[in-house]
């Protein structure tokens, strides 16, 4: 029995559910913003280009900062647009510095920058230079060495690496969306972080160099060889400088059907990783409260004594105190403020209501004296004079008003 074709509607409404069911996904992925902040040289805004480059789909990747725009700005803007983390790079005359922001309530961390590779420096020393920019349509998976610990730094950063990607559900995900990596390897004898980023390229295992170029969608130049046959024999003792390196330690079977040719569900393929940058080498310096304003909770290479730490504490809570004062002084200046306009405004809404209706009673008047004047011309036959009928008298020009002449009266004339 054939089934019924689906109509346009059913169709139409099954696209609008994934579209939107899509759009709630990526509302709820963490989100970034990288910046740089102050004057900072042309190598570093390239590598804010690159950074963003790595956190991409879910970065602002046309992000203007200027100087007139605060950090508050900078976090208005994030609660809007459901961004939950800040990388502002700045520069100093010791090195340039990274801090990692969580939005909207911190803490900071702020790392020194202490060597770095633009991506452009990492490319042009592969062999084959071209990345695909489809890679970038899906975020990297984030491996972290090392980060595992009891102390206060190893678990903030941990976290916070953590959450500014979005997390992995093992049962719901494909392997053909893991096309990045983000690797970040901490280093216990220094005290350093690396940061590497890398393509992921699934190769069939098993199959000659020569073999996987006939699977390629562009075939290799076969000019010089008699058949297929001399092709695969002959070009099969070509050195490959990457399958040297492959092993049981970066050979699985697949789960999955994977993008490639020859990578099949249920056999085995070779992992390899391509760097197309930026590397980062940092250090952790210090660990604040909030976004880069409240308590110091770690420093790297300041130690402070209990009562020092207890100044400080108390310092930070009177500034906070002192801040809520002119907070709330202001709310009561802009009260006042609003209280006067509403007075202000009701005295103006009495004043041109008592206008309206003086002249009400004014046109009122001229309409009874009207009135009057048609039944004498219906009764006498002719028009009344002036100053027969009451209330029935000519108004002084503005002329004469601002001298102070009454008006010129006409003479009557005689029945």
């Amino acid at each position: 029995m054939r089934h019924k074709k689906r109509g346009k509607a059913a169709k139409k409404a099954r696209a609008a559910t994934a579209t939107q069911a899509r759009e709630e996904a990526f509302a709820k992925a963490p989100h970034t913003f990288v910046f740089q902040r102050g004057k900072v040289g042309r190598n570093i805004r390239q590598l804010v280009i690159d950074m963003r480059k790595v956190f991409e789909p879910y970065t602002a990747t046309k992000l203007r900062v200027t100087k007139s725009n605060s950090l508050r700005d900078l976090v208005e803007a994030a609660g809007v647009l459901h961004v939950t983390h800040l990388l502002a790079l700045t520069k100093t005359e010791l090195s340039p510095y990274l801090r990692v922001m969580r939005s909207p309530r911190g803490p900071t961390l702020t790392f020194r920058i202490l060597e770095y590779c633009l991506s452009r420096d990492v490319v042009s020393s592969l062999r084959r230079p071209n990345v695909e920019q489809s890679v970038y349509q899906t975020p990297p998976l984030l491996v972290m060495n090392n980060l595992s610990g009891e102390s206060l730094d190893k678990k903030l950063m941990s976290t916070m690496f953590q959450n500014m990607l979005p997390s992995i559900d093992v049962n719901k995900v494909k392997l053909s969306s893991m096309r990045r990596t983000l690797l970040i390897t901490y280093d216990k004898e220094t005290k350093t972080l690396e940061m590497r980023h890398y393509l992921i390229r699934v190769t069939p295992t098993g199959i000659k160099k020569t073999t996987r170029k006939l699977l390629r969608p562009k075939l290799p130049n076969l000019g010089g060889y008699q058949g297929i046959e001399e092709f695969v024999e002959k070009g099969g003792n070509a050195s490959e400088s990457e399958g040297e390196f492959d092993g049981p330690h970066n050979q699985v079977v697949l789960p999955q059907e994977v993008r490639g040719r020859g990578n099949v569900k249920a056999t085995q393929s070779a992992i390899r990783l391509k760097e197309v940058g930026p590397r980062l080498k940092m250090q952790l310096v210090k660990i604040e409260e909030g976004l880069g304003e409240g308590a110091v909770l770690h420093h790297e290479f300041v130690t402070k004594t209990p009562e020092e730490q207890q100044n400080l504490k108390a310092m930070l809570e009177k500034k906070r105190q002192l801040k809520e004062k002119r907070k709330r002084e202001q709310l009561q200046n802009i009260r006042k403020k609003q209280d006067k306009k509403e007075t202000l405004k009701k005295k103006s809404l009495e004043g041109m209501k008592k206008k309206l209706q003086t002249q009400k009673k004014e046109e009122n008047a001229d309409v009874s004296s009207d009135d009057d004047a048609a039944y004498f011309k219906e009764e006498v036959g002719k028009e009344p004079d002036e100053g027969t009928l009451p209330g029935k008298r000519k108004r002084p020009s503005p002329t004469q008003r601002k001298q102070g002449q009454p008006a010129n009266k006409k003479k009557r004339r005689k029945l």
